[in-house]
């Protein structure tokens, strides 16, 4: 029996939103959203945030600067795509987005209602990222989704059977 996608039946598609960088916690929120989507008949969005760099007096070495953190966030993002891609199938949307994490994320939940949750990865340790910090705190309250907040110490048998 051949299975129709979900987005075919007249049903939009889960879309699950990661977080992209270079830590060991957006890897475990990455693992968690692609086989979640893989499940619900999903597909993940990829946001690469590229953060205010610090002033430099040359424009030149300014510009450098932020060229080098662009070209890091998008080999991050396509490095992440192609690990869900292999692994799922599907590839992923992929956006990059600069400025304030906080206001990136939330002009993308605000272009993209279609997202059904935002997933974030945390730290196996009490010291966690300034994300989930802010979304698990006062943010929580005015996200347009859910927020899934994976637990960086679970395997990848705990998260198959978890998500």
């Amino acid at each position: 029996m051949v299975k129709t996608p979900i987005w075919q039946k007249g049903y939009e598609m889960r879309v699950y939103l990661v977080i992209v960088d270079d830590s060991e916690e957006a890897g475990t929120a990455l693992r968690f959203a692609a086989r979640r989507a893989s499940k619900t008949d999903g597909i993940v969005h990829l946001l690469a945030l590229v953060p205010p760099q610090p002033f430099q007096a040359f424009s030149a070495i300014q510009a450098t600067i932020e060229e080098e953190a662009r070209s890091r966030a998008e080999a991050l993002a396509n490095s992440a795509a192609a690990s869900i891609a292999v692994a799922g199938g599907r590839t992923p949307a992929i956006t990059l987005r600069e400025g304030d994490p906080v206001k990136a994320i939330r002009a993308y939940l605000e272009d993209h209602p279609e997202v059904a949750a935002l997933v974030l990865g945390a730290a196996r340790d009490s010291a966690q990222g300034p994300l989930v910090t802010y979304f698990a705190g006062a943010g929580l309250g005015t996200l347009p989704c859910p927020l899934f907040l994976v637990p960086g110490g679970l395997s990848d048998a705990e998260i198959d059977r978890v998500s």
